[in-house]
């Protein structure tokens, strides 16, 4: 039986910004706590899921493979001293940030390091997919960006070129898609509100990569309201997409923040859709990449919704496994 592994490090509750802010410490156990009813109460759905930690913090090298030497080195000082923002008012600089965000990196790149090893062929990790954060920047909650990370330590420690990330956060993945728009091995796709009602602002039809990359992207704007029949419609194009640029890998942000009834965006989903996604992206992933495909938690801000979306997908590619 093939395995899906999880990263469940009891360290990665360390990546938050204090107990009144949206990315506070309760996500991680909110979603742990629902794994483990879930899987009591139906061991046979999560027979294939293989329990794994964090070995090491993600090192300086690890993070310079995206970020840069100058911003890295201002986390730390600003993480000392635990004082101000790391960006322009979202991202508090909380004594520690530096050490929490180098667990949080290292859960993607441990995922990766499993799935390339062929210990799993999918992998999920809660506290992860940090897609806001630039290459010189930190930006909506994101410290470091460990998608952008993991995608060039694909290339770089595999040398896996071709590469799909998608998106179902109901933010833009921004700090993705600007740091590899010129990049045609690296296909995106992304679901989110529209950026003319929500942060950060970006994300049009319009935006499909630049010279040699365009056409490698595919940004998918939904309005304030959008269910999961709009939602699962515009899936299909999605897949399409997916199936023609036949990745090696995958990677999937599964923010929690699309799903009806978040504090701070206003899209109406439900989980189905995440579970739908999940088992839609695991079915590409054994035609076209080996299998390989990565889910991290990304946003989310209603506990009850990160129960829900997180353990769907999660059960989705045990299930596919």
């Amino acid at each position: 039986m093939t395995k899906t592994c999880l990263l469940l490090d009891d360290r990665l509750a360390e990546y938050h910004f204090g107990e009144t802010h949206p990315f506070g410490p309760k996500r991680y156990w909110a979603f742990k706590e629902e794994y483990h009813q879930r899987r009591e109460k139906q061991p046979a759905n999560y027979a294939s899921v293989l329990e794994t930690s964090i070995s090491s913090p993600a090192t300086q090298q690890q993070l310079m493979l995206f970020h840069t030497t100058d911003y890295i080195d201002k986390v730390k000082r600003l993480s000392k001293s635990g004082e101000g923002y790391l960006d322009a008012g979202d991202t508090p600089a909380r004594k520690g940030i530096y050490e929490a965000a180098c667990i949080m990196v290292s859960s993607t790149l441990s995922a990766v390091d499993l799935i390339m090893q062929k210990n799993c062929a999918h992998a999920f990790t809660p506290i992860a997919g940090l897609h806001h954060a630039r290459r010189d920047s930190a930006a909506g909650f994101c410290v470091f960006n460990d998608c952008g990370v993991a995608i060039e330590y694909l290339r770089e420690q595999f040398d896996v070129q071709r590469i799909a990330y998608v998106d179902i956060d109901a933010h833009h993945g921004d700090g993705v898609f600007y740091s590899f728009e010129d990049d045609k091995n690296l296909i995106f796709v992304d679901f989110h509100q529209d950026g003319r009602t929500l942060y950060p602002g970006t994300g049009f039809i319009d935006e499909t990569g630049k010279g040699e990359a365009a056409g490698s992207k595919l940004n998918i704007p939904l309005q304030p309201g959008c269910t999961d029949e709009i939602a699962l419609k515009l899936w299909e194009t999605a897949e399409k997409f997916l199936i023609k640029a036949k990745p090696d890998f995958i990677l999937f942000q599964c923010g929690a923040d699309s799903l009806e009834g978040d504090p701070i965006t206003q899209l109406s989903l439900t989980s189905a859709f995440h579970a739908h996604v999940a088992a839609h992206l695991s079915q590409i992933a054994a035609e076209y990449s080996h299998g390989r495909l990565l889910a991290m938690g990304g946003g989310g801000y209603n506990l009850n919704n990160i129960r829900k979306a997180w353990n769907d997908v999660l059960l989705h590619l045990s299930i596919q496994s």
